[in-house]
């Protein structure tokens, strides 16, 4: 009867041990938080930089990222099932149509789900930014001012008069994101003394480098009395362009000063050339803060309650064939 009983209290420990266990890891497993990070462009290398330091944000503070392509508002809908089926929290996203917003807070409130805008900001059924979602966007029209400050100071370093040095800006009208770098270009000029008639809008049809090539052609034919040129416009390629324009026509690499936005490949193989060229400086964007903090700062709100802020605008980091190398390790 005795060894009975024994038997009986060991059993018992064990079985509480066990519950107990079980219980613990079930409370482990219920406080894992999981976000979502949804791209509307999963191909583009600044969408997968953007899942890349999310990872690393997920490393450093133990939360896991479920990267998802949302190329279309039916895709996108579809996600945010899909993560809350796998237990997430809450989500970050680039929209593939900012106009989506309201229905993706709605399919997010009825799937209990926090929610942050990353890159494109939502707008409500009126048109309006939807402010009551915490955003991180970029600042196009400050990284303007930053492309136009640069070109100016070139000018003065290079000793150019103002009366044989123009503005060529490449402009994309139809895009509002173009249309805020340019302006942005020509206010920090115009802040800096440069002449507005010295200024000539250049529309490309296209924002590559032959759109940019095909617009400058047209704006250099018809100002022969320019000899020095200062070159921007949406993107890298729409400066390279500008600068290929240029020396078809017979200017040399000292009398162009083209600056990109972007830091892209087309940047960074032109710095790699030996020979000096008129494309000198680009704006990089780094997708750092944009997959790294958004992250960070869902995952705080869910974890501590700490709200995001309403709205965080970052700018960019100059770099030209001297810095980009240490430039580009700097930002990830």
């Amino acid at each position: 009867m005795k060894k009975g009983l024994i038997l009986t209290i060991c059993l018992m420990l064990i079985s509480g041990a066990l519950f107990a266990n079980g219980t613990q890891e079930a409370g482990d497993s219920a406080k894992e938080v999981k976000i979502g990070f949804l791209v509307k462009m999963p191909e583009e290398p600044w969408f997968q930089n953007e899942w890349k330091f999310a990872q690393e944000a997920g490393e450093k503070y133990g939360f896991k990222v479920l990267e998802i392509g949302t190329p279309d508002g039916e895709k996108v809908l579809s996600a945010i099932d899909n993560i809350a089926a796998q237990g997430a929290q809450g989500f970050v996203i680039c929209t593939p149509d900012v106009k989506l917003g309201p229905a993706i807070m709605a399919k997010a409130k009825a799937n209990g789900l926090k929610v942050m805008s990353v890159d494109d900001r939502f707008v409500g059924a009126d048109g309006s930014p939807m402010e009551e979602v915490p955003h991180m966007g970029i600042s196009a029209y400050e990284i303007g001012k930053q492309v136009g400050f640069i070109m100016k100071e070139q000018m003065d370093a290079r000793g150019w008069s103002q009366e044989e040095t123009g503005f060529m800006r490449i402009s994309f009208n139809e895009l509002p994101t173009a249309v805020d770098r340019t302006s942005g270009m020509t206010d920090a000029l115009l802040e800096k003394g440069f002449s507005e008639d010295y200024m000539y809008e250049s529309p490309e049809k296209t924002t590559d480098t032959e759109g940019g090539f095909n617009a400058a052609n047209i704006t250099i034919t018809k100002n022969p009395q320019i000899k020095h040129w200062l070159i921007g416009g949406l993107n890298d390629e729409s400066a390279m362009g500008g600068t290929r324009a240029c020396e078809g026509n017979g200017f040399s690499a000292e009398d162009i000063c083209a600056v990109g936005i972007g830091g892209s490949g087309t940047a960074t193989a032109e710095f790699k050339k030996d020979e000096l060229t008129g494309f000198y400086a680009t704006a990089l964007i780094s997708p750092r803060r944009h997959g790294y903090e958004t992250s960070e700062a869902i995952y705080k709100w869910i974890s501590e309650g700490i709200e995001p802020p309403a709205t965080t605008w970052t700018t960019a980091v100059m770099m030209n064939r001297e810095n980009y190398e240490q430039k580009l390790k700097e930002n990830g």
